[in-house]
């Protein structure tokens, strides 16, 4: 898993020229993206339904954090969130039960080059496909690591075969560029499930650069979300929460509370009325002693409490 990597997988979230690593200055990535495929669902039909599957160990920070980004990616009407360990069964029975029931699926974890990072191959296995290198992977991830680590030249067969597990897929599976300077793509089967890093950053920039490649409904047929922050503890709220739920049930709204450890609480409120949702974020936010916030403020917060938290 993540922990276990060497420095150019977990490093993944580094891009290239934005100063995000620490590594010597390396120069300014600019890899193609993939075209915009086909709808995978058939023509009309759109994405309302989403589940994640948290693959290996997990912090509540680190659920906290896929679970907010799936949210803001999507704001799906229905939404399922699974945490299971790294073993094969496991990931066989849940992708093919969540692939059958959910418009979009997610895993997160377990692509990384050590023995317990099963989850291609597991896949692989759960949807009747064989396992082969991706030419375009290992050449995006051979031209980043001879400027960020010169030394993966002077790796032995043992390691070289580590490195190349990561760019080993199910031979079926469509593979997605989503970001220039990122050697690590979206890997997608069954035309709804798709696989992502564990590391709760890159987990979310990839979702979010997704997006673009995703069947969403017309932006008038999306549902509204209003975050609002609190410092309250979640326990104060809660009774609170309880009842404005159960007032709004019948208009469609979803009412949500994401805790920042230590920090706060967010409350998400989810509807397709935008003027009802806007109300209801004011009404929440005066009875909180709260603030409305973008998705740009809410995601820099859990960025400076993962950071705070390294």
């Amino acid at each position: 898993m993540t922990a276990n990597l060497p420095p150019s997988e977990s490093e993944l979230a580094s891009t290239g020229g934005s100063g995000t690593s620490t590594q010597k200055t390396e120069p300014e990535y600019n890899f193609p993206l993939s075209e915009i495929p086909k709808n995978p669902l058939g023509e009309g039909r759109y994405i309302k339904t989403a589940a994640a599957l948290i693959i290996g160990p997990s912090t509540e920070t680190q659920t906290s954090s896929h679970d907010t980004a799936l949210n803001r990616a999507l704001n799906s009407r229905r939404k399922r969130i699974e945490v299971i360990a790294d073993d094969e069964n496991e990931i066989i029975e849940a992708s093919r039960r969540m692939v059958k029931s959910y418009d979009f699926v997610i895993t997160s974890g377990g692509i990384g080059p050590t023995h317990d990072d099963i989850t291609y191959a597991s896949l692989a296995k759960s949807f009747n496909q064989s396992l082969v290198h991706h030419a375009e992977t290992l050449s995006r991830m051979a031209e980043m690591s001879k400027h960020r680590w010169p030394t993966m030249a002077q790796q032995n067969n043992e390691q070289k075969t580590a490195r190349e597990r990561m760019a080993l897929f199910p031979d079926k599976a469509e593979v997605l560029f989503v970001a220039r300077d990122l050697w690590v793509p979206v890997v997608r089967l069954e035309g709804k499930l798709c696989v992502f890093p564990g590391i709760p950053r890159l987990f979310q920039r990839m979702l979010e650069s997704l997006t673009p490649f995703l069947p969403l409904p017309p932006p008038d047929q999306r549902p509204c979300r209003q975050q609002v922050f609190t410092t309250l503890p979640e326990s104060s709220i809660a009774p609170y929460l309880t009842e404005l739920q159960a007032r709004t049930k019948d208009q469609g709204v979803r009412v949500g509370s994401y805790p920042l450890l230590s920090y706060g609480v967010y409350v998400s409120l989810i509807g397709l009325d935008a003027a009802a949702v806007r109300s209801l974020a004011d009404e929440v936010a005066g009875k909180l002693n709260g603030r409305l916030v973008t998705d740009e403020e809410a995601r820099e917060m859990v960025r400076q409490k993962e950071k705070g938290a390294a």
